[in-house]
């Protein structure tokens, strides 16, 4: 069974040309797992494999991140198939930001009768959650306000940052049986993202060597911190992942 990561968009939220930072888990060249779901992102998901994500893991709610699902609703429940059956794995505290941020709207449907909720499967997590019978765990990060952004770790596979200032502390926990991971980092650092410099102060070599960074704000960026020596992904890039501990 092979298991790869793929990138939708590597951008910030104003490097609209590489799109949204969003990825897929894939397995067997399949999707398997979402991460967010921007607007771009979204458009990238249908034009990559011609469907709607079955699953959703959400970090947080800037709209980079969760722009795209009106569009998800409409495409859900207007499909007998798909109504309810779109699971969004969020984390409890995110729960009631999700909602104010894009589902509290006085009637969803104009003719009324429908709940915003009624088109998807929510699945409120903590710690860990599981999806195909496998189980993710799930990391408090760095990005804005506390209990508001999360992390996801596919053990001995991929540990995805989400938006994030560096998190040594967090990564000697989540990603100490090699995982690839993918971590936030422009050019330069600012309150809520990782710099280039925070990344290689607050790392060891060795934990570097396995981070692709993302969440850059152009490809002239990315050009200067792959002359750093870092792996920078690119807009649709997909990496092989070790298979994930059963």
């Amino acid at each position: 069974m092979d298991w790869a990561l793929r990138f939708l968009g590597v951008g910030n939220a104003s490097a609209v040309e590489l799109g949204s930072p969003n990825a897929v888990i894939e397995r067997d060249g399949q999707p398997w797992l979402a991460i967010d779901c921007g607007g771009e992102g979204l458009t990238a998901y249908q034009a990559r494999y011609g469907a709607l994500p079955s699953a959703v893991f959400v970090t947080h709610v800037h709209l980079d991140h969760v722009a795209g699902f009106e569009r998800l609703f409409v495409g859900s429940y207007f499909n007998p198939e798909l109504r309810g059956r779109i699971r969004l794995y969020v984390p409890a505290t995110v729960v009631p930001l999700l909602h104010r941020r894009v589902a509290d709207y006085p009637n969803v449907l104009a003719e009324g009768g429908a709940n915003f909720w009624d088109a998807f499967q929510l699945i409120p997590v903590g710690d860990a959650f599981w999806h195909e019978e496998l189980r993710l765990e799930v990391f408090p990060v760095r990005h804005h306000w506390p209990e508001t952004a999360y992390g996801l770790r596919l053990r001995q596979s991929l540990v995805w940052t989400g938006d994030t200032r560096p998190i040594p502390e967090m990564l000697a926990r989540f990603a100490d049986a090699g995982e690839l991971i993918a971590h936030d980092c422009g050019l330069l650092g600012n309150p809520s993202h990782t710099g280039v410099e925070d990344l290689e102060r607050e790392y060891d070599a060795r934990l570097r060597a396995r981070m692709v960074l993302y969440h850059y704000a152009s490809a002239a960026d990315g050009e200067a911190m792959r002359a750093r020596g870092h792996r920078v992904a690119m807009p649709g890039e997909c990496l092989a992942l070790a298979a994930p501990a059963a």
